[in-house]
């Protein structure tokens, strides 16, 4: 098999994989409302929170999160092509906010994209997830931490790893995250964001 049939193979896995919704599948097997009709309608870990509690918000964060993190270390299993790594990275992502299986209404990639960036730099995922953390423990504002963590990614990831497919990457997905929270970025300006209830 060519690298170039590799590549495209491993990014389709990547979409595929990444289109799974972990936060409707959960909330099914539990018996709660699907979370796409719920709250923000926003089928992600912080609206399960909002809908569910705190198990099935946090089964929801492991899994968004590992359908970004398995599908690149399966691919660097395979290859040190940096291209396909990339790749199978963003596609996993945006599988996550425009799933095929439920008709493209996906999550807002928060964790899914931290998942990503732990395949691809251990070090620069703990400084993203780090500023996250701090941010929302101070604020309550998960969307504001979110697009603070992911607005600073490219550069941690560019000081780990000096790879500039890896930052250009990274930086596309920190555009998409940011057009998938402009309601957010919105509600944020409006001063109407709601904050995490703890």
């Amino acid at each position: 098999m060519s690298s170039v049939a590799l590549t495209i193979g491993f990014a389709v896995f990547g979409y595929l994989f990444g289109s799974v919704s972990t936060a409707v599948v959960i909330c099914r097997a539990l018996g709660l409302p699907d979370p796409r009709g719920e709250g923000s309608g926003n089928p992600g870990a912080t609206n399960v929170l909002r809908i569910g509690g705190r198990v099935p918000a946090a089964l929801t964060l492991v899994g968004d999160f590992l359908k970004g993190t398995l599908p690149v270390l399966i691919t660097r299993a395979v290859t040190d092509d940096m291209a396909a790594i990339a790749l199978v990275g963003w596609s996993a992502f945006a599988g996550h906010l425009y799933p095929i299986f439920f008709g493209f209404r996906g999550g807002k990639g928060v964790a899914t994209g931290l998942g990503v960036l732990l395949g691809w730099s251990w070090l620069a995922v703990v400084l993203t997830g780090g500023s996250w953390l701090l941010m929302a423990m101070l604020t309550r504002l998960s969307s504001f931490s979110a697009l603070l963590a992911f607005l600073l990614a490219p550069s941690f990831l560019w000081w780990t790893t000096h790879s500039v497919v890896l930052v250009g990457t990274m930086a596309i997905m920190t555009l998409m995250l940011y057009w998938r929270h402009r309601s957010n970025i919105a509600n944020l300006v409006a001063g109407k964001e709601k904050k995490i209830e703890l």
